[in-house]
């Protein structure tokens, strides 16, 4: 027969075991986000709750900027989680455009990675005019420094990204985005049912 002193050991090993596997998984596997503005619409909304993938990209080590058992770096199209590069403590979340060694640039909105088109059926634009000397609609060429990404927010006339504040460096890359686990919109006060369990692409 256990004693009750021996039942609240056992409680509270397993909370404290419980605590350390969660801290484990948010470090080095998932984690929780959450989208505060508008800057990626149409592909994700004010209010979706996202899990985002740490691992794919190396587990980095505590203190360091090294990377172990790196699947991949992140590639062009990915949506990524990463330190906002003006200010570390913010997290930013915006879609790899091009990568190092790449040439990107804009011509009236339409983004060239070397020399080509891209193909975006994911963005949007919501001012038709087009500014001749505005990084928002022309920049580059530029050349994507080593270690560096550019990144971009799919809903173009309305995200501040490298167009305007630089390139990402690879060490502040948090992870993938994932999947769509949560979705409030809290205009109409309302559950996006439809957006839980979708997929980021």
């Amino acid at each position: 027969m256990k004693t009750k002193k021996q039942i609240l050991r056992e409680y509270l090993e397993a909370i404290i075991t419980a605590l350390l596997i969660a801290l484990v998984i948010r470090a080095y596997v998932v984690q929780a986000f959450k989208i505060p503005s508008g800057s990626m619409i149409p592909t994700l909304l004010v209010g979706d709750h996202l899990l985002v993938n740490k691992f794919i990209y190396g587990i980095k080590l505590p203190f360091t900027d090294k990377r172990i058992l790196v699947i991949r770096k992140p590639q062009r199209g990915d949506i990524i989680v990463f330190k906002y590069p003006e200010d570390p403590s913010r997290d930013f979340i915006k879609r790899v455009i091009a990568v190092e060694g790449d040439v990107v640039e804009e011509k009236n909105k339409v983004v060239y990675v070397n020399g080509q088109p891209l193909s975006e059926p994911y963005i949007q634009h919501t001012d038709r005019n087009r500014n001749p000397f505005e990084p928002r609609d022309n920049f580059g060429p530029y050349i994507v420094p080593k270690n560096k990404l550019f990144v971009m927010g799919d809903n173009r006339d309305q995200s501040y990204d490298s167009r305007y504040w630089g390139y990402v460096d690879l060490k502040d890359v948090k992870g993938k985005a994932l999947i769509i686990y949560w979705s409030w919109d809290s205009e109409k006060n309302m559950v996006r049912f439809k957006r839980i369990g979708r997929l980021i692409k």
